[in-house]
């Protein structure tokens, strides 16, 4: 009998896990129509308390993403156009009962497929891969903002 050593957590073994959720996440949305920057953008209009400023949303994609502001700009105004956002006086946007439809459409689907792959991982273990995961983020955000000072 051969066992495999698990590889430590790396760059490599974190894109893959990164990858192969957002492929399946992508197959999902793709059946809805949407892509996967446009259910990130959804889901920060969902889960606000009513409408947000646009320049906030903006930035919450932008932040989640690691796109540039013109590209996360780029996709409210698709949502928008998709009616599944609309703007509201001056500067905000909120969801619509289509856009509330999509994301709860959407997340419904995915959460039988996010409970398999999660299943039967220990609640520890899944606080210690939180728990890293999160301080890995962070650190890497502070990189990437001192690459663009």
């Amino acid at each position: 009998m051969t066992t495999t050593t698990p590889p430590l957590l790396n760059p490599r073994v974190i894109a893959l896990a990164h990858y192969a959720a957002r492929a399946v996440l992508e197959r999902v949305l793709a059946r809805h129509g949407v892509t996967f920057q446009q259910s990130v953008t959804l889901r920060l209009a969902a889960v606000a308390d009513g409408p947000v400023e646009r320049e906030h949303l903006v930035d919450g994609v932008v932040g989640s993403l690691k796109i540039d502001t013109a590209e996360a700009s780029a996709v409210v105004d698709e949502l928008v156009a998709a009616q599944l956002l609309a703007p509201e006086e001056p500067s905000r946007v909120r969801i619509t009962e289509a856009g509330r439809e999509l994301y709860d459409t959407t997340s419904t689907a995915t959460a039988p497929i996010t409970a398999r792959v999660y299943a039967e991982i220990p609640e520890e273990d899944l606080a210690v891969a939180g728990r890293v995961l999160t301080l890995i983020t962070e650190r890497a955000n502070a990189e990437l903002a001192a690459l663009n000072s």
